[in-house]
């Protein structure tokens, strides 16, 4: 995704790039210290994401926010919290209340994909659809499961649990075999164990991963620096 930065406190313009430069996926196309050139630069150039400050020289971001006409994502990024419930009165996917952490900016991200998903065009949507429909193995049945639901994978003797929000299903396919069929999505194994849905991560402590205000999932030692320093650092 493309995306731009509209801050005017240099600190946190370098924050912003550094988590942007470390998450990989994003592409920073330019940096504006006030709302109104980036509105310039908005009437020419397209961007998918914008992190926006509240308090700005000139107009802020809420008044932006009014203003704009076509408003791609936004995750604000402010010092204040009052603004909180006003913002989400212009469907910003995010609000992060400065100094926001490396983790919490990847789970304001991950709020993305959701609405990625709904807004990608027919002829793509159609292809990934496909691809997120998986057919578990369990005894002489395959039971096709969305990946999108699928909080976690463990392994567990001769078999694997698939985790979703509504059942367990059981699967006869080695934990290795889910690891290669998901790894161009979101994600990853953490533990001899269990592969997780980065994007169910409420949050990250110590040598746990908790997903989806339900789940628990130790981090491995020998996946904990591959995992971190891609996800955490």
């Amino acid at each position: 995704m493309n995306c731009i930065i509209i801050e005017d406190q240099p600190p946190a313009q370098r924050i912003l790039k550094k988590y942007i430069d470390d998450f990989g996926v994003l592409e920073l196309k330019a940096t504006f210290s006030n709302a109104l050139d980036a509105m310039e630069y908005l009437k020419k150039e397209s961007v998918d994401l914008i992190f926006l400050d509240i308090h700005l020289p000139k107009i802020s971001g809420i008044d932006f926010l009014k203003i704009m006409p076509q408003k791609p994502f936004v995750i604000l990024t402010t010092a204040f919290p009052d603004y909180a419930i006003k913002s989400y009165e212009f469907s910003v996917i995010d609000y992060l209340l400065k100094p926001f952490s490396f983790q919490r900016f990847i789970m304001a991200i991950n709020k993305i994909k959701p609405h990625i998903n709904k807004t990608t065009s027919s002829e793509n949507s159609s292809h990934k659809e496909e691809d997120r429909d998986l057919y578990i193995k369990s005894g002489h049945d395959f039971i096709k499961v969305n990946s999108k639901d699928i909080i976690c994978i463990k392994s567990d003797a001769d078999y694997t649990e698939i985790h979703t929000y509504e059942k367990v299903h059981l699967s006869s396919e080695a934990l290795k075999h889910w690891e290669e069929k998901l790894s161009d999505q979101s994600f990853v194994r953490i533990h001899k164990s269990y592969i997780i849905n980065t994007s169910k991560i409420d949050k990250i402590s110590g040598n746990m991963v908790f997903l989806s205000s339900k789940y628990e999932i130790p981090i491995g030692r020998s996946y904990k620096d591959a995992f971190i320093n891609k996800y955490v650092h």
